[in-house]
């Protein structure tokens, strides 16, 4: 059993031994070139373990159906890119004319002595490279005390559970441009590019970037396929406090009123590595979906100076980081670009400067190390989000593809 199979094997349960340990796991290392290789053997991809509790569940593997959360983005910002590119939308163009839902959004600025919440009306423009890049003002209710005591107080029902408009439709906390807020905003945009298209995003995806690159079992609508991964579905699983793996409640709704932009895709590890590969042959000039300067654009740190510290302030609270940057070491210089995190300087024994990184509700993650031409990913599906033992299993396979082996693309 090569090395990478043993960490996995290491890392999920036995039996109904659960404490401390995932239920499975799929691991996949991914090149520009399909004859990528590694020191150890041929496999680019391992895997272990179950899909759910029961001990008779399907084996968890490249093919398991999963939800990917925060993962979505990284797709639906190389659709919106596309738009971009065919000149349906334009990245400093002011998005409130497109989709006038972001044109009423207030500015909370506080609360009164009272409770009552202080909003001031926006009128700095909302720019999609805004959008895309988190710097809007725009947080997750759920997320944001303020948010959900604004929402208490003016009646409000809707969630960013819900993934819909009314659920994202919340105050800015900032003037938008003036900070970062990791939150619905790529929603937002997704809702820009449906506007100027005429199509879903879904369509829109399924059109340009599934069907181009044989993704058959992705999909925003969790019934999409029916039977056919029903007995393949990743199961919800919670921690306990006891450390211990149980069965839980789906945390989002299974049937949204619109394509979530931001956390509303189903898919599985061999899909989403079809992605990763594009954006790296596509960076490298041999060809994607994008052309090779969209994806440098993309890579290109975004923030000015206000939003950069920011985002190191937001990343690194001792509430977020866990969740957010769990990977980088403390105090790394972090940047943001179109769809993920870059960090600004190499992480000894892992990703290279320039590399961009994003993961999921579910504690899926996935790295674009565009230096090296690699690319990794690991889904694994536990709630909450910022799961230490599949942070620790995340960190011991990317030092193993760093350290121990050695990459040699043909």
């Amino acid at each position: 059993m090569d090395q990478i199979q043993t960490i996995l094997q290491k890392y999920v349960a036995v039996g109904d031994d659960t404490k401390e340990k995932l239920l499975g796991a799929e691991f996949m290392v991914i090149s520009k070139d399909v004859s990528l290789r590694l020191m150890q053997g041929p496999q680019l991809q391992a895997s272990a373990g179950r899909v759910d509790v029961p001990q008779d569940s399907s084996p968890f593997d490249q093919d398991t159906f999963t939800f990917v959360a925060s993962m979505t983005k990284l797709v639906s910002a190389t659709a919106i890119m596309l738009a971009v590119e065919r000149g349906f939308l334009n990245l400093n163009d002011d998005m409130r004319s497109v989709v006038p839902e972001l044109g009423r959004l207030q500015i909370l600025r506080g609360f009164d002595d009272k409770d009552q919440p202080i909003l001031e009306d926006n009128t700095a423009p909302i720019t999609l490279r805004t959008l895309l890049t988190h710097c809007a003002g725009l947080g997750y209710d759920l997320a944001h005390p303020d948010l959900m005591k604004w929402s208490k107080f003016v009646g409000r029902t809707a969630t960013s559970a819900d993934i819909s408009l009314d659920g994202y439709s919340v105050p800015f906390k900032f003037t938008p441009g003036q900070g970062f807020c990791y939150g619905p905003a790529l929603d937002f945009a997704g809702q820009a590019l449906e506007r100027v298209t005429g199509k879903t995003l879904g369509q829109f995806m399924a059109e340009n970037i599934w069907k181009p690159l044989g993704m058959n079992t992705t999909t925003f609508r969790y019934d999409t396929f029916g039977d056919k991964v029903s007995h393949r579905t990743a199961g919800t699983v919670l921690r306990t406090e006891t450390g211990a793996l149980v069965s839980g409640e789906f945390p989002l709704n299974r049937h949204p009123t619109i394509d979530g932009a931001g956390a509303g895709l189903y898919t599985t590890a061999s899909d989403y590595a079809k992605v990763l590969q594009d954006l790296l042959r596509s960076s490298a000039g041999l060809g994607g979906i994008l052309k090779k300067e969209t994806v440098d654009e993309m890579f290109r740190p975004q923030l000015n100076e206000v939003q950069r510290q920011s985002l190191m302030a937001e990343a690194y609270a001792p509430e977020w980081y866990a969740a957010l940057v769990p990977e980088f070491s403390k105090d790394l210089p972090l940047d943001h670009g179109i769809s993920g995190v870059i960090n600004m300087k190499d992480e000894p024994g892992k990703r290279k400067k320039g590399s961009m990184m994003w993961s999921g509700l579910a504690n899926s993650h996935w790295w674009i190390d565009r230096e090296s031409g690699i690319a990794g990913l690991l889904f694994v599906n536990v709630l909450p989000h910022g799961d230490k033992v599949a942070i620790r299993l995340y960190d011991e396979l990317e030092r193993a593809v760093y350290g121990d082996w050695q990459l040699v693309s043909k």
